[in-house]
C-alpha cells in the first residue's frame, strides 16, 4: 500500500509519547454514573436519595451529615451508627462513525452498553460528646465510575475500559456557638485509584514517527514518502496493540459546615469543601504485535525513536484535583410533612488540561486539554409522615454538566440531567430505622464532535445515556 506523506491531516502524536496522559485523564474524567456531574456522586444516604437530596444537611436524623456538613450534627442527640449501600445502574451507548487522520474509516461497531452496575457504601457513626460538642466519622465515595466498551468498537483508540474511584475517610466534630448556630469542621483522607484500557493504532504510529522525523529535518520528504509505503505494508490499519494504565494517589483536604436554626419550623446549612489535590503515580504496560516489534527493531527506523524505545513498562505521574464543592440546604419542618430544598456549586473549572512526566526518557511530557467548567445542581423535595412509623419520600433535582461536545470524549460522555426521586422510610423501634429509595436518571444526548485519540483517530456521534439508582440503608441509635 502507497501512503502519500503530504495526506497527512494534521499533526499526528505517537501514542508513546500520549497514551499516558490520555489514558490517565481519561481514568479521571470518565462518564458519571450517578446523581452529580462527570464522576461527582452524591450517592452516601438512602433517605437523602428518597428526597433527590433536598434538605440534606437539615432535615434531620441523618448520620451522612458526618461528611455532608459537620455542623449539622447539633441534631444527632446520642450515638449513631448508620450503614448505606446504593446500587448504581447506567447505561451509555454510542451512534456514530470514526476514521483515522488520513480519513480512512475505522472498522468495528458502536461498542455495546458502556455502563455498568457498581455498588457504593457509605458508613458513618456519630457521638454526643457533650451538650454543645458533637464528634463523628465516615467513609464514603465521593467521586467514582466504571464504564466498559467491547475491544473492537469504532471508538477503541479512545476507550476499552475505564474504573475509577476516590474514597474518602472523614473525621468530622461541631460545635454550638449559641442554641440557633453551630460550626462544624471535618479532615478528609482520600485514596483514589485509576485503571483504564484502551487499543493502540500501531499503523498511524509508524505514520507519525515518520512525519515527525521529516518535519525535524532528519529525513527527507522522499525518504518519509519511501517509508511510509513500508509501514503501510508492514504494519497495516487494523494493526493493534493494547495499553493498560493504573495510578493511585494518597492526599488530604477539609471542610467547613455552619448550621442556623433560623425558627422553629426553619433551617438553613452552607458547607464548603475543599479541592484535594492529588499526584498519581501510575504505570503503563503495552502489548505489541510481532510486525510492529519488528519495525520498531528495524535499524532504518530506530533512530526516529530518539535514542529509546517507546510501548515499554514505564512509571509516570500526573497531576490531580478533586474538585471544591459549596452548598446550601433548607428545611422546613410541619406535623405532617417536610419540604426542603438544596443547592450546590461544583468548581470543576480546575480542569482545564492535564500533564503527565514520564519515567521512560523516549516518552517526554505531555497535555491534553479538558476545559471543563462549574457547574450547579438544584434540588426540592420533601418527606410525608403516614404514620408514626412510615414515612413517604419524593424529589426532583437538575444538574449541569461541565463537559462541551468540543471537548467531550467517550471516557466522559456526560450531560445535563434531571433526577426524579421516591422512598420509604420504617422506623422499627425506638433504637432502629431503616430506609430505601429509587431514582431514575434522564440526560441529555451527549453530542460528540471530532473527539481524537492520542494517535489523531477522529470519533464523531453521540451517547445515550441514563441511571438507575436504587439505595437501602439501616439506622441504629444506642
Amino acid at each position: 500500500m502507497h501512503t502519500s506523506f503530504h495526506t497527512f491531516k494534521g499533526t499526528i502524536r505517537p501514542l508513546a509519547l500520549a497514551a499516558l496522559s490520555v489514558a490517565i485523564a481519561g481514568a479521571l474524567l470518565a462518564p458519571g454514573t450517578a446523581s452529580a456531574s462527570a464522576f461527582q456522586l452524591k450517592e452516601n444516604s438512602a433517605k437523602g436519595l428518597g428526597r433527590a437530596y433536598a434538605g440534606s444537611a437539615t432535615a434531620g436524623g441523618d448520620v451522612s451529615v458526618v461528611v455532608n456538613n459537620p455542623a449539622a450534627m447539633t441534631d444527632l442527640k446520642g450515638t449513631y451508627f448508620q450503614a448505606d449501600m446504593t446500587a448504581i445502574n447506567f447505561s451509555t451507548k454510542f451512534t456514530g462513525t470514526a476514521h483515522d487522520a488520513l480519513g480512512r474509516p475505522i472498522s468495528g461497531g458502536n461498542g455495546g452498553d458502556g455502563g455498568t452496575t457498581l455498588p457504593v457504601p457509605a458508613l458513618f457513626f456519630a457521638t454526643q460528646v457533650s451538650d454543645r460538642v458533637h464528634l463523628g466519622a465516615g467513609f464514603s465515595v465521593p467521586f467514582g465510575f466504571q464504564t466498559e466498551y467491547d475491544k473492537n468498537w469504532v471508538g477503541r483508540y479512545n476507550s476499552i475500559k475505564s474504573k475509577f474511584q476516590s474514597l474518602d475517610a472523614t473525621i468530622s466534630g461541631s460545635f454550638d456557638v449559641t442554641d440557633t448556630f453551630s460550626l462544624g469542621a471535618s479532615i478528609i483522607a482520600q485514596k483514589t485509584t485509576a485503571e483504564l484500557t484502551n487499543a493502540i493504532n500501531y499503523n498511524m504510529v509508524g505514520l507519525g514517527l515518520i512525519q515527525q522525523a521529516a518535519a525535524a529535518g532528519q529525513i527527507s520528504l522522499p525518504m518519509a514518502q519511501a517509508l511510509s509505503a513500508q509501514v503501510g505494508a508492514v504494519v497495516p490499519p487494523g494493526s493493534d496493540g493494547y495499553a493498560r494504565i493504573y495510578g493511585d494517589s494518597w492526599a488530604y483536604g477539609w471542610q467547613l459546615g455552619a448550621y442556623w436554626k433560623l425558627t422553629q419550623q426553619d433551617k438553613l446549612a452552607f458547607n464548603y469543601r475543599a479541592k484535594i489535590s492529588h499526584t498519581l503515580h501510575g504505570t503503563a504496560n503495552f502489548t505489541v504485535p510481532d510486525n510492529v516489534a519488528a519495525l520498531l527493531s528495524n535499524p532504518a527506523v530506530a533512530p526516529l525513536l530518539g535514542g529509546g524505545m517507546p510501548f515499554t513498562h514505564t512509571d509516570g505521574t500526573a497531576g490531580f484535583t478533586t474538585p471544591a464543592v459549596a452548598s446550601l440546604s433548607y428545611w422546613h419542618q410541619a406535623e405532617k410533612f417536610g419540604i426542603g430544598a438544596d443547592v450546590a456549586w461544583t468548581k470543576w473549572d480546575v480542569f482545564k488540561k492535564l500533564q503527565v512526566t514520564y519515567a521512560n526518557p523516549a516518552q517526554p511530557t505531555s497535555e491534553q486539554v479538558f476545559n471543563w467548567k462549574n457547574t450547579w445542581y438544584a434540588s426540592v423535595g420533601g418527606d410525608y409522615y403516614l404514620n408514626d412509623k412510615v414515612t413517604l419520600r419524593a424529589g426532583v433535582a437538575v444538574d449541569t454538566t461541565p463537559t462541551s461536545s468540543t471537548y467531550r470524549d467517550p471516557r466522559v460522555p456526560d450531560e445535563s440531567r434531571t433526577m426524579t426521586t421516591v422512598g420509604i422510610g420504617y422506623k422499627a423501634s425506638e433504637h432502629l430505622e431503616i430506609n430505601a429509595s429509587y431514582a431514575h436518571i434522564f440526560v441529555s444526548k451527549a453530542q460528540i464532535n471530532g473527539v481524537q485519540s492520542a494517535t489523531a483517530d477522529v470519533l464523531t456521534g453521540s451517547f445515550n445515556d441514563y441511571g438507575n439508582l436504587l439505595s437501602v440503608s439501616a439506622q441504629y441509635k444506642f
